[in-house]
């Protein structure tokens, strides 16, 4: 490794409690008596510490645990840091916004009580763009989440803070949600694993359940496939949709062989960059040697299903403007961002298209259940070209370009939040000419979480995932 490689590169492996461990494998230490709750929480503040000058990843930091150790379930004992989008007691949410103070929440969200009842011990809350909205996690007057493997880069977004602590080594795992592609991006940007749930699987928060379209859905991102689906079945045992199938603990691959659809291009017609294309197709070819059937497939969207998710963001924007008061009574909404104020008022250009762009939103339902016959899942890339630099996607650029910048980029994950389908992002075996890791993505049926652990398992098995500590 160079000089300049090991001053754009960042971690907080080494040999303490935490010791290269995945969440399960720490679990499973603290469960044995061979390290202390106690002890994994102090050495992950340590490396959070250590980290932080560099990264930026978060919000708040408390080196002694809100509530203590957890003691029962999957995860227990293990350390862990919440979005600083959902509520925690005690803590304030901020919600990446410059618009307000945040207060101290006065009782847990929904999720976070699921999520607490893995057994996890939570050390503080990670970093966001500003409500949300952007695919990387920068500010407009303050320093971005840097991208471990690349301190120049994007660490993706919006769980872009829970990203760089995973893929740094802080922490195993970490709480991430996605409204547009918000785990599978910093997934795919920081080499992690990144499975965005079927809609309802988890506890929906109370915001969603009230707008037409809830497209967020809440879970975490990983080192290890068998950390996001020991979550999921954790997850399970305390809240489960009686309107889905139970997805259980997955544990490896199947032997069941799939019948699998291949998206290079985006179906709103954003071709993907070489690198992209590149890890998509040895992806399928791997597909192909483990014995799964692979051939091109189609999804015909509606051509207006981007401006339409636009819209249905800048109607999202609009109501953050003008119900703002319910973060704090100091909210101001011209202290929001350019990317929230460029969202909220091209909105409010074209607000009366509100009910035909729900309306077709509701009906992509249909197209994607077309492109799904004959079919188990779909490939495709994540992103439309691999982890743009710092300040490619600063909120400060200004909105036309911005906006044409982030639909060049995010032209695959949106589909499955309007659809509420689940989603999974994978490290591909390669890496950028800068060494940044690129993600492929796999969707599935309503449902299909189980089958998208399996074959995350099975890649995993055939080619283990580059790890930044071994580079």
């Amino acid at each position: 490794m160079t000089t300049s490689e090991e001053r754009t590169r960042v971690h907080a492996f080494r040999d303490d409690a935490l010791g290269d461990h995945d969440a399960v494998g720490l679990a499973r230490a603290i469960r044995r008596g061979e390290v202390g709750a106690a002890e994994a929480a102090r050495d992950a503040a340590a490396r959070v510490r250590a980290v932080e000058a560099r990264l930026h990843a978060v919000q708040v930091h408390l080196d002694v645990p809100a509530h203590g150790f957890g003691s029962v379930g999957a995860f227990a004992g293990v350390p862990t840091f919440v979005k600083d989008n959902t509520d925690y007691q005690g803590l304030p949410t901020g919600h990446g916004s410059a618009a307000f103070a945040p207060r101290a929440a006065r009782r847990h969200a929904p999720f976070t009580r699921q999520f607490l009842s893995t057994g996890v011990t939570v050390l503080g809350k990670t970093r966001l763009p500003e409500f949300g909205f952007s695919p990387t996690t920068e500010y407009e007057d303050a320093e971005p989440v840097r991208n471990p493997w690349h301190t120049g880069h994007s660490a993706g977004g919006s769980s872009g803070g829970s990203a760089a602590l995973v893929a740094a080594g802080a922490v195993p795992i970490a709480h991430a949600n996605d409204g547009g592609g918000s785990i599978r991006i910093p997934a795919a940007a920081c080499g992690l694993v990144g499975l965005k749930p079927t809609r309802g699987r988890v506890v929906a928060n109370a915001q969603g359940r009230r707008l037409p379209i809830d497209l967020v859905t809440d879970g975490v991102v990983s080192r290890s496939v068998r950390d996001s689906a020991a979550f999921l079945a954790a997850a399970e045992k305390h809240w489960r949709n009686p309107k889905l199938p139970p997805v259980g603990l997955v544990e490896g691959p199947a032997e069941r062989r799939l019948r699998i659809g291949l998206l290079l291009d985006s179906p709103n017609g954003v071709r993907s960059d070489a690198a992209t294309r590149a890890a998509v197709t040895e992806t399928a070819q791997r597909l192909e040697r483990l014995g799964h059937s692979v051939a091109p497939v189609e999804v015909a969207l509606d051509p207006r299903f981007t401006q339409d998710f636009l819209a249905y963001w800048g109607l999202l924007s609009f109501l953050i403007g003008a119900t703002g008061r319910t973060f704090g009574a100091d909210f101001d909404r011209r202290r929001m961002d350019g990317l929230s104020r460029g969202l909220r008022e091209a909105y409010l250009r074209d607000w009366r298209r509100t009910p035909d762009v729900v309306r077709r939103l509701k009906r992509t339902r249909e197209a994607y259940a077309a492109a799904f016959r004959g079919l188990d899942l779909v490939l495709s890339p994540v992103l439309a070209h691999t982890t743009p630099p710092i300040g490619h996607l600063n909120p400060a650029v200004p909105y036309a370009t911005l906006i044409e910048r982030i639909l060049a980029y995010v032209a695959f994950t949106p589909v499955n939040n309007v659809v509420g389908t689940p989603s999974i992002s994978v490290p591909a075996t390669g890496t950028t000419a800068d060494g940044l890791p690129v993600g492929v993505m796999f969707s599935g049926r309503p449902g299909a979480e189980r089958t998208l652990l399996e074959l995350a398992f099975e890649l995993e098995a055939d080619q283990p995932f580059r790890r930044l500590q071994d580079v």
